[in-house]
Formats: C-alpha cells, sequence, structure tokens
C-alpha cells in the first residue's frame, strides 16, 4: 500500500481552508428565517398564505467558498415558495407584494431598502454579517411541469418540487397566465445529494457517533462534508483565481457542479474525488443536433449550456479552465515536497491561501512562501493566467534569452531582464541553446496589468517560435504599461529540454 504523497495530503487541508465557518450557515439560517416570520405575520399581504422558504445554490448544496477578496460579501439565494394560483395572481403581484412586505422588514430592523432586480430582491446585511440575500418569489408549478414533460416523454423524476419564477423581463409578467418562468431548486439539491447519498451518510453517522448523538438528523446536513463537495469548492476557488482579471469565458457554478456531482463515483479521499472528476466531468456534456447540452438534472427541458451556442467564448472558457485544472491539480498530488505543492498551486488557488492550507504540515516551506510572495518576480510567476507547463523535463539542456529594443525606428539596444523601456518599442528575443535539434520552440508570453486586462490580451499560452539563422526569434510590441514576462521552451519529443526562466519586461509612459 503506498503513502499518500504531500501533494495528496495538502488537497483536503486545502479544501477546509476554502469551506466557511459553521457560524455563517447558522446567521444565513436564522436571517431568512426572520423573513419568513415576517411575512407570515398577522398583518403581511401573505397572512394566512402557505409559505416554504428554502436556500438554493451553493449554501444548499454545501459548496459555499471564502471569498477571494475576503471584504466580499457571501451570496445567500432564498426562494419563497408562496402556494398562490397563477388564475389569481400576475408575476407582478407576486412581486410586487414581496417587495412590499421586504421594504417594511428592512425598515423595521433599521437596513438599506431592499433592492429589486429583474427576478428577485436583494436585502443587504450589516458588514460584520457579510452576506447578501437575495429573495425570489415564486408559486408552485409541478402540475404544468408533469404535462410538459409527459408531453415530450421525458422523464418526471423531481418535477414535484418545480416552481414558477417572477421575472420582469418576460412577456406575460403584467397578465394572468400559467405561462411564467420555471425553476426547480429543491428538486436540483436533491438529485445532487442522490450522487453523493452514500459517501454523505457514512460521514454523518460517524459524526453522529464521535459526538455522541442520538439520531443523525442531531446532524446539520451543513456541517457534513463529503470529497464531492470538498472537490467542487476547490475547483470553484481554481475557476475564480483564474478569471479574478478578465470575467469573459468565465464557467458557472451550475455547470462546474453539475458536471462534477456527475463525475463523482463515491472516492473516499478529497483528492481521489477531485482527480476522478476532473478526468472525466466533460463526458457528460452532450451534443444535441449540433447543440452542446448540460442537462439540468431537476428539469430535463432546461440545458445549462444554452449559452454556449451564441457565446462561443463561454464553451472555449471552460475547456481551457479544465485543463489548467488538470494540469494543477495532476502535477501537485505528484509532489513529494510542500514547497512545491505550494508553487504549482499558488497562481491559481492564491499564494495566501496556499500558505494558510500549508501551516500545519511544513512551517518551514511556508516561511519560504512568504518571502517569494514578497517577491516582485515570483508575483509575476504567480500570475493566474499563466499556464501551467504539461511537458516532463529532462535534464542538461540550457537556454537563454537575448533582449533588444528599439523606439520609431531609432538604433537597437540591448534590454536586460526587468530594465524599463518605453510603451511603444519594438523588442526582439533571441534565444540560444545547446540542445541539439531537432526540437520544437516555444515562447510563453504573460502580460500583466490593468491596460492588459482592459484590451483582453493578458496572454499566458504557449506560442511556437520561428528560427532565422540559426538563431530563436520572436518579435512582441511594448503595447501595455506594467511588468510583463516571456520565457523560452525547448520540447524535444514529448519532454521539455530546456527553459529559459522568466525573462521580465517592465514597460514604462
Amino acid at each position: 500500500m503506498s503513502l499518500a504523497t504531500s501533494g495528496d495530503l495538502f488537497i483536503s487541508d486545502l479544501a477546509k481552508a476554502l469551506d466557511i465557518p459553521p457560524e455563517r450557515y447558522e446567521a444565513a439560517d436564522r436571517s431568512y428565517r426572520s423573513v419568513c416570520d415576517w411575512l407570515e405575520r398577522r398583518e403581511s399581504q401573505f397572512f394566512g398564505v402557505d409559505i416554504q422558504a428554502y436556500t438554493q445554490g451553493s449554501f444548499r448544496l454545501g459548496t459555499v467558498i471564502r471569498p477571494v477578496n475576503g471584504e466580499e460579501d457571501y451570496d445567500l439565494d432564498v426562494i419563497f415558495e408562496f402556494d398562490l394560483s397563477k388564475a389569481l395572481n400576475t408575476q407582478e403581484d407576486v412581486y410586487d407584494a414581496l417587495g412590499t412586505e421586504l421594504v417594511a422588514y428592512a425598515r423595521r430592523h433599521g437596513m438599506q431598502a431592499p433592492l429589486g432586480w429583474d427576478r428577485c430582491w436583494t436585502l443587504n446585511y450589516a458588514d460584520t454579517a457579510q452576506f447578501h440575500m437575495d429573495l425570489l418569489p415564486s408559486v408552485p408549478d409541478a402540475n404544468r411541469q408533469r404535462a410538459l414533460r409527459e408531453q415530450r416523454m421525458i422523464s418526471l423524476a423531481h418535477v414535484e418540487t418545480s416552481i414558477s419564477i417572477t421575472d420582469r423581463t418576460h412577456e406575460n409578467y403584467r397578465v394572468r397566465s400559467d405561462d411564467w418562468p420555471s425553476s426547480n431548486p429543491r428538486g436540483y439539491a436533491d438529485w445532487f445529494y442522490e450522487r453523493m447519498k452514500p459517501a454523505f451518510d457514512q460521514r454523518r453517522r460517524a459524526m453522529m457517533l464521535a459526538e455522541a448523538k442520538a439520531d443523525v438528523e442531531d446532524i446539520p446536513a451543513f456541517r457534513v462534508k463529503t470529497p464531492l463537495q470538498a472537490a467542487i469548492q476547490l475547483l470553484k476557488r481554481h475557476r475564480d483565481m483564474c478569471f479574478s482579471e478578465v470575467e469573459e469565458g468565465r464557467p458557472s457554478s451550475i455547470i462546474i457542479s453539475t458536471l462534477a456531482a456527475h463525475a463523482y463515483n463515491q472516492e473516499g479521499s478529497v483528492s481521489g474525488a477531485l482527480l476522478s472528476i476532473l478526468s472525466s466531468m466533460d463526458k457528460y456534456i452532450r451534443e444535441k443536433d449540433g447543440v452542446f447540452w448540460i442537462e439540468n438534472p431537476s428539469n430535463p427541458r432546461e440545458n445549462f449550456a444554452d449559452s454556449w451556442e451564441h457565446k462561443p467564448e463561454l464553451k472555449h472558457g471552460f475547456y481551457d479552465w479544465l485543463e489548467m485544472a488538470r494540469s494543477d491539480f495532476s502535477q501537485a498530488v505528484q509532489q513529494s515536497d510542500m514547497e512545491s505543492v505550494m508553487d504549482i498551486l499558488a497562481p491559481r488557488m492564491g499564494r495566501t491561501l496556499v500558505e494558510s492550507a500549508a501551516h500545519t504540515r511544513s512551517q518551514s516551506a511556508v516561511v519560504r512562501s512568504i518571502a517569494k510572495r514578497k517577491n516582485p518576480t515570483q508575483r509575476l510567476a504567480d500570475a493566474p493566467h499563466r499556464k501551467p507547463t504539461t511537458w516532463p523535463k529532462i535534464l542538461g539542456g540550457k537556454v537563454t534569452i537575448l533582449a533588444r529594443s528599439s523606439l520609431n525606428g531609432f538604433r537597437t539596444l540591448l534590454v536586460s531582464s526587468g530594465r524599463p523601456i518605453r510603451k511603444g518599442s519594438t523588442l526582439e528575443f533571441i534565444a540560444s541553446t545547446d540542445v541539439t535539434p531537432p526540437f520544437t520552440v516555444y515562447w510563453q508570453v504573460v502580460n500583466t496589468g490593468r491596460e492588459a486586462a482592459n484590451a483582453k490580451d493578458l496572454r499566458g499560452s504557449f506560442e511556437s517560435s520561428t528560427t532565422e539563422m540559426g538563431s530563436l526569434w520572436k518579435e512582441e510590441q511594448a503595447g501595455y504599461v506594467g511588468a510583463h514576462t516571456i520565457e523560452c521552451f525547448i520540447v524535444k519529443g514529448d519532454y521539455c529540454a530546456a527553459r529559459s526562466g522568466q525573462f521580465v519586461v517592465e514597460i514604462q509612459h
């Protein structure tokens, strides 16, 4: 039986560092129940109406993660399901009635007035609470959804929990109609928990015995963390960091959670679940009549990837992210020393987070990481859009970079790494290597800074080079103010025979 690697053990620590404290779940629970009590009071427009209030999204699934920026709020999504007839109420009636009650609730509790959006209302809590609540009004819709599914001869799974929701952009918003937008968050959550039921039940029973509880129901669901939930938390953090500077192409949490739950095979360890999910989650993306399809398990009529058709950047963004996640985590679990694990995961998990997770395993690695974090060159190496290398390394080869710059056709000057150059300059990079041909040459240009981000030109991928006069050459324009890097890789067969290390280009006005 093989021992777990440093990376394998660290993955579990990293997931724990991402999780929010139990008191956040408890505060969220108290908050939405307080609103429900308010809506049920005698003076309420909903007095006498049966109300079911429940969370949806990451709070319900147990996959909430700490924000990348500690000052950001947590999103608490709550459904208020009112037992009202669509024959007697329009979407506008229900939406406005909830808004009126929330205005009174906010005034009563000294809160900001709620904000109204197309589908929901938002209550912002005090800064110390660090969350805001999105409240979505709805009515039951099981009968209509059952009829629609039977008509199409598709699965009736979870149809009983279907709801109709309000949407101010919907064509029937102001008229009485049976046709409202539909949703099924309870059905989705039921499916999600079914996908991890063996692991969930096992952990809940273990906690009950360890804490001498009389019944498993004494252990709240939010306290039970399965490898599936932990893996999704890691994937969401990786996604958040990858798209922290440019949102375009960012995969949605519902797509990540759905594909991960499909791919989960009750693995007992977080790293085992994570690697298994990453290896196969894209196999659950189907094609129907040439359209990419990720079916909503609680509503087979809904395609979570419907926007991919008219926004192809979302499809490309998902597959690019998946490739990076596979590379990062597979390399990390193979490492035998903590410092290497931290260096691999720091760019797309955050160096501060990996230091927090590694604190109990290797103090010396954490100390070295903190020193690296203060180094400007290391901060460039930790750029989240800098794609990881996937070639195995072979030792012995060398490659060096010589750089020259010119401005407006004036004389060419040699430039050393880190030396400031003027914006608008032309840059020539010439690499020399002792690796014997044949080989392939790749360059990796990584831009940073607001100008490059605004231009959607952060780059970070690997680009093949041209060879002239026995030298390896690449031309670039100094287009964006900030610190950027370029690195040369010599790839022989399927192995990296040499890499130059980062050459820093500091561009000034």
